[in-house]
């Protein structure tokens, strides 16, 4: 299926239009996020593959040119059926993007250099043997492997406590990820030496894992604090209480101050990320049914402090 369909985005898309559609479609099918729904794992690892191709800016290229597939496979002539030396060299260092380096039969693929002479010229490039190092076998030196990039979406908590999750690859291999506690959405973790393989005995690349942080139903991020909005009845408001605070800690009690209005920040010390602290907003809730009580006290009651709480409004 075409790689652009399966994110919703347009063919000239850009590189920040593709990466915000495939994190919306992540946090939406990540299995981790619909556990017993297989076609939502389904989902994922199609969009995860249409990302990983999209993400490339060379591959795409490669994808726009008919060169590949959206699966990245061959779809010319020297593809899985013809072999060569292409195949064999796809997305290496040498490959510029054009398909070309040395074609199967021999002829170059450089404008009139043979491989006698384009080995010369790298060796100059690159020094002898990298490093002062002896060239290795039939005359390479070592490369390193190119950086992988994935996504990974995970929960409010899990992002804000840490944990590990295993990533599953578009090819079905797994990576553990440590989530480190307070990561961000939108921020990269490195792990060293899982990306791509080097050449000639060089190390392997990186894999940068990009963390998708799912919103919370409750809780809301504010640097290192946590916000959330609670509910107080009027009579809770006006005289005050105790009441259990959710946090991601687990529960708490809080002390409502008597007269509390909504909108009213009280602070539990610690009880955000790291060293961040969770803020709670008050939020005042009339009662839903009918209290003839209330209603015949609040018509007979002339407050004190009659100061017109709209008097700074512009334009009433």
């Amino acid at each position: 299926m075409d790689p652009y369909a399966l994110l919703g985005v347009a063919r000239d898309a850009d590189e920040k239009t593709i990466r915000s559609a495939y994190r919306t479609l992540a946090k939406r099918h990540h299995p981790d996020l619909n556990p017993g729904k297989p076609e939502a794992e389904a989902k994922f690892k199609d969009i995860s593959l249409a990302y990983a191709l999209l993400s490339d800016p060379e591959k795409r290229a490669r994808f726009d040119r008919g060169e590949i597939d959206a699966t990245g496979a061959e779809t010319g002539p020297r593809g899985p059926a013809g072999g060569g030396y292409y195949r064999q060299h796809a997305g290496g260092p040498f490959d510029a993007g054009h398909g070309r380096y040395q074609a199967a039969d021999g002829a170059d693929g450089f404008g009139g250099f043979d491989h006698d002479d384009l080995e010369s010229l790298l060796r100059r490039a690159f020094g002898q043997g990298m490093g002062g190092q002896g060239a290795g076998p039939g005359g390479g030196f070592p490369l390193r492997g190119a950086d992988a990039q994935y996504s990974l979406a995970v929960d409010f908590l899990t992002a804000a406590k840490g944990a590990t999750r295993r990533l599953t690859l578009p090819d079905g291999q797994v990576l553990d990820v440590t989530i480190p506690a307070g990561i961000k959405d939108g921020q990269a973790l490195r792990l060293a030496g899982r990306g791509g393989p080097g050449m000639n005995g060089g190390p392997r690349g990186d894999a940068l894992v990009e963390v998708a942080v799912a919103p919370h139903p409750l809780f809301r991020r504010e640097g290192d604090d946590i916000v959330i909005e609670l509910p107080v009845t009027l009579k809770e408001a006006v005289l005050g209480a105790k009441v259990k605070v959710p946090t991601v800690h687990g529960g708490v009690m809080l002390t409502v101050p008597p007269r509390s209005n909504s909108g009213t920040r009280l602070r539990l010390k610690g009880r955000g990320i790291r060293q961040g602290h969770q803020v709670v907003e008050l939020k005042v809730v009339l009662p839903t049914g009918e209290e003839p009580e209330l209603a015949a006290f609040l018509a007979g009651w002339t407050p004190r402090d009659d100061t017109d709480p709209r008097k700074d409004l512009v334009g009433g």
